[in-house]
């Protein structure tokens, strides 16, 4: 099965950037949709950017709209999340999940493949 490892969060501070990386291995084929989620202390976890397998399509969050950017390079298996113009709000455990199924409509439990997360931490 596919086995993903997030990597690129941080401590930073307001106004900076950082990128995430998702990278695949395993038995996998390049048609895999994936997003981006993140939960901090106390809230729910939600999505914030999605991606289909061929990076032709693409979602954001609202709240994340205009600051991240999400790309995926097929030939290194990654997906990357990049982050500019970082807020407090900002601050959660960023986990990436995957699917071979269009994700529109897919909840969070439903995914099949998930990392473990990487911490991003914004300071004032």
């Amino acid at each position: 099965q596919v086995h993903l490892v997030e990597s690129g969060g941080g401590l930073v501070q307001a106004g900076d950037s950082l990128r995430l990386s998702c990278a695949a291995s395993g038995r996998i084929s390049s048609s895999y949709d994936v997003s981006w989620f993140r939960q901090d202390l106390g809230k729910e976890r939600e999505v914030v950017a999605q991606i289909s397998w061929t990076g032709h399509e693409t979602y954001y969050s609202d709240s994340v709209k205009g600051r991240f950017t999400i790309s995926r390079d097929n030939n290194k298996n990654t997906v990357y999340l990049q982050m500019t113009r970082l807020k407090p709000e900002d601050t959660a455990v960023y986990t990436c999940a995957a699917d071979y199924r269009p994700l529109t409509g897919l909840l969070q439990h439903e995914y099949a493949f998930w990392g473990q997360g990487t911490q991003v931490t914004v300071s004032s």
